[in-house]
């Protein structure tokens, strides 16, 4: 029953209907599409005049009704020509593709929704721009950037949720936003979590030509007193390195210039970003392992303790002097060091007993029988592992055999990725793409079709007694236009004279039905009947009483 109303109210004409039906629909039958179909031009046109709550939720919905009904404008038409293919090869290419032709009704909700990217209300204007970033074809998507930088005037929990969505929206398409650079650049007022995100976008934005303006930028960012927002940046930092090879080199010596500075978090953050760039290429930066391993004394956060030792014990062939040094301090202060230092002092260990035993076999015993007795049981376990392989015994295994190449395998370097990488399957704008987990009640964003389905479905049939009728309403202060149904009392040759009661009172009316039979030379005497009545009516009629002329089409 309750579907059968939506279904008879879906059908009403009236603006203060459509929002509310819609959010009903969603809330009570969302998988019956089919009652959307004949209404879905309707709700197209409508959509300008609805409230701005209704916007959002009939926008929405007709997202995921466009993703269902529309081919992808972004995959259609034949490839580009290839040097060495050959005339018939593509002209059989041509036969399986067909160039894409964008449906009518998939325009019309593109060319309805335009208008409301200069909504007053934030989310409308966030409603309108995921559409258009699921729906339109990549060269009309760009409209929706100004509309969301504009929107970064606003109060600050509208910038956060705006921001979410533009760094999600920068990895795939990146050239959206490059022209607003400047836009994200970051305020000393703005919130942490403001910072961040901007941070976050420009990181995105970076590439060969504008990132020496965007380090000079960060390296502004460094001396804030925001502890978690200079963590971040030196994150950001590591990042650029990572997908710009040009500037590595360049973002490492300022990355190991930060390890001179007073503070600790800094100095942390820093070593870890740095043993990521290493990875890359450690043969030509042993002097940068020599320069951190001095820091152990010195570094009390532990991940960046932990980072320096596993690149020291990674690269131990490379700075063959100074590791075994850096085990002896380390199994000074073992039973100080906290789990993520200890395992790594363990790994140490084992590495420099498989290239350098002679040197390191009473220290690596040592550490081992330290471990043994660990409150931990994970770096006790990891002890009892690394004896069994390193320490060969009659009853050891047959994997000690291999036990150099378990230790000392080579890495893949890390992929330093952004955190919205991934946030992409959810439909921008929703609840469960801003805490990146499914929401409850939320809705899959469908996929393309591979095959159009039938337009005709959204065609309405129109009565064939159902006729178009003109009329024009004069009134002392303008011109009305109104459909009304002809009405003949006299006729006399194509004319005829009447009378209409209306809401307001009488209505003189003069219709003049237009028969294809009729002769032209009529034409003049009309014209004449016409201002006579006129005249007349302007002399008798009362002030403000309406006067129309109405045409039937035959």
């Amino acid at each position: 029953q309750l579907i059968e109303v939506i279904e008879k109210l879906l059908a009403d004409k009236t603006t203060l209907v459509a929002g509310s039906v819609v959010m009903a629909f969603e809330e009570v039958c969302p998988e019956r599409i089919d009652l959307i179909h004949k209404n879905y031009r309707k709700l197209c046109n409508l959509l300008i005049d609805v409230e701005e709550w209704g916007q959002v939720v009939i926008i929405n919905m007709l997202t995921r009704y466009a993703r269902t009904q529309f081919l992808n404008p972004n995959e259609g038409g034949g490839g580009e020509k290839t040097f060495y293919g050959s005339d018939e090869d593509e002209d059989e290419e041509d036969e399986e593709k067909k160039p894409y032709v964008m449906d009518p009704d998939h325009r019309l909700l593109l060319r309805n929704t335009k208008p409301l990217l200069q909504s007053r209300n934030a989310a409308v204007v966030m409603a309108v721009a995921q559409l258009y970033f699921h729906l339109a074809p990549k060269a009309e998507v760009g409209v929706i950037a100004k509309a969301l930088v504009r929107l970064l005037r606003s109060h600050s929990e509208v910038q956060y949720v705006v921001l979410q969505n533009v760094a999600t929206m920068t990895i795939k398409r990146r050239g959206m936003f490059e022209p607003y650079l400047k836009s994200f650049y970051i305020r000393s007022t703005d919130p942490t979590q403001i910072k961040i995100l901007k941070l976050e976008v420009l990181t995105n934005l970076a590439n060969e030509t504008n990132i020496s303006t965007i380090l000079r930028e960060f390296q502004t960012y460094i001396k804030s007193m925001d502890k978690d927002f200079v963590a971040a940046t030196i994150q950001a930092i590591g990042r650029c390195a990572t997908n710009i090879g040009e500037v590595r080199d360049t973002c490492l010596n300022g990355l190991v210039q930060l390890l001179s500075n007073r503070d600790e978090l800094v100095v942390a953050e820093s070593v870890v970003v740095i043993k990521k760039l290493l990875q890359m290429q450690p043969e030509k930066h042993s002097d940068i392992i020599k320069h951190m391993a001095k820091l152990t004394d010195n570094i009390q956060v532990p991940m960046a303790r932990a980072s320096i030792l596993w690149l020291i014990g990674e690269y131990c062939e490379h700075v063959p002097k100074i590791a075994p040094d850096v085990l002896r301090k380390m199994a000074k202060s073992f039973t100080n060091e906290e789990d993520i230092v200890k395992l790594q002092i363990l790994n140490l260990a084992a590495k420099l007993y498989l290239t350098n035993s002679k040197q390191t076999k009473l220290l690596t015993q040592y550490v081992l029988n330290l471990a043994k007795y660990d409150q931990n049981y994970d770096i006790r376990d990891r002890a009892r592992f690394i004896r069994q392989l390193i320490v060969p015994i009659e009853k050891s295994g047959a994997l000690s055999k291999y036990a150099k190449k378990l230790f000392l395998a080579l890495k893949p370097a890390p992929v330093l990725e952004s955190p919205f990488k991934d946030r992409d399957h959810f439909q921008l704008g929703s609840l469960s793409h801003l805490l990146n987990a499914k929401a409850g009640g939320y809705q899959e964003l469908p996929d393309w079709p591979e095959s159009a389905p039938d337009p005709s479905v959204r065609n309405v049939e129109v009565k064939e007694s159902v006729r178009a009728v003109e009329a024009v309403t004069y009134r002392d202060t303008g011109a009305l236009w109104v459909l009304r149904v002809p009405l003949h009392t006299e006729e006399s040759e194509g004319c005829s004279f009447s009378r209409a009661v209306t809401q307001r009172g009488w209505m003189p009316e003069l219709h003049i039905q237009n028969n294809l039979n009729s002769n032209t030379s009529q034409i003049p005497l009309l014209l004449t009947i016409i201002h006579s009545f006129t005249d007349h009516h302007h002399q008798h009629a009362s002030f403000g009483s309406p006067f129309a002329i109405q045409t039937d089409v035959a």
